[in-house]
């Protein structure tokens, strides 16, 4: 069983002040804006995520299960939309990613990084417990540590109120949430845009202009490789031919999503709100049914309808193999690959 203590220690600052959210369009789910300061006498669990991290959403059904159990009992929860990449600052996006991830608490839109920077917050997903005095009391960075984040909420409630009754400790969803269980090292996250970019072409990126990329011989895991004419920005690799434009990798992972839009840029996805029809294919061969993610279709298709984190390998196990993304229609965009590891059966 995984262990927590909770801290206070002599001389702590209470938590910061949310530095965004002071208007009622900078939240969804709450009629009026919220502050540390008009909870006080509830405990808060702030939770800093994006829509479009698979470590966030991994962790909701946590987060939403605790909101069930204990909003009644004094605990308010309150996700800290933090966006990754500029398609997350519109409200529209995160707005149809809440409704479809069934998130019923408080979402404050932190566009400009205010109340993160506030918190000096380096991660996706982080997870804040403030007591109801208003003071840090436990934190949590990443995935795990489920059941012992929440005996420290169970904690938090019972100095508040000393009375109360509280259910028991859910079990794990999952089996990779055992912290006893080995988990496999899957292929590192891959980023597409010029910041941080994974591109392994020998042509790279040559500063963000258009260019028309060949397939090396040799590629290698760890990076993604372009056919086609492509075009690079901070962000993202989006495709600017006008037949077909490849993206392959290779990668070692029971499950593989990405981070696509059907268009980089914004006035044009919603002057022109079509889907964009991307073929999954792996290890050479159109997609089989064994292996198709959640987002594709029967056809081992994803359709691209907005900017979002689509899942489109579940493969049996741990396993290697090559991916393949064929695309035919202009300003399609690639942000990310993010992969799962799963359980390391020995």
């Amino acid at each position: 069983m995984d262990d927590f203590r909770l801290h206070r220690e002599q001389g702590t600052v209470p938590a910061p002040e949310f530095a965004s959210g002071q208007t009622p369009a900078d939240w969804l789910n709450t009629e009026r804006p919220l502050s540390l300061k008009s909870l006080r006498g509830r405990a808060v669990l702030l939770d800093i995520w994006d829509y479009t991290c698979v470590n966030c959403l991994r962790s909701l059904p946590y987060l939403r299960r605790w909101h069930e159990r204990y909003a009644a009992h004094g605990l308010t929860v309150i996700g800290l939309h933090t966006p990754e990449f500029a398609f997350g600052r519109e409200r529209l996006q995160v707005e149809l990613a809440v409704r479809e991830l069934n998130i019923d608490y408080p979402v404050l839109l932190d566009n400009e990084f205010k109340t993160w920077h506030a918190y000096d917050n380096r991660f996706w997903p982080a997870r804040y417990l403030i007591d109801h005095e208003g003071v840090i009391r436990y934190q949590r960075y990443g995935e795990g540590g489920y059941q012992a984040f929440e005996r420290a909420i169970q904690a938090v409630l019972r100095e508040r109120d000393s009375n109360v009754t509280l259910p028991p400790i859910m079990p794990l969803l999952r089996e990779e949430d055992q912290p006893e269980v080995a988990l496999n090292r899957p292929t590192p996250e891959l980023r597409a845009g010029l910041h941080r970019g994974a591109l392994g072409n020998p042509e790279g990126y040559a500063g963000g202009v258009p260019i028309l990329y060949c397939l090396p011989e040799l590629r290698v895991n760890g990076a993604f490789y372009a056919s086609g004419a492509w075009q690079a920005s901070d962000e993202y690799f989006a495709y600017k031919g006008t037949s077909e434009g490849i993206i392959h990798l290779q990668y070692e992972a029971a499950e593989v999503n990405a981070v696509l839009s059907p268009h980089h840029d914004t006035v044009e996805r919603y002057l022109h709100p079509e889907a964009v029809t991307v073929e999954i294919w792996q290890d050479d061969l159109p997609l089989s049914d064994e292996y198709r993610g959640a987002d594709l279709t029967e056809e081992g298709r994803v359709l691209v309808s907005r900017p979002r984190l689509y899942n489109l390998i579940r493969n049996r196990g741990f396993e290697p193999h090559a991916l393949t993304l064929r695309v035919s229609q202009p300003g399609f965009a690639l942000y990310a690959f993010s992969f799962v590891g799963g359980v390391r059966r020995e």
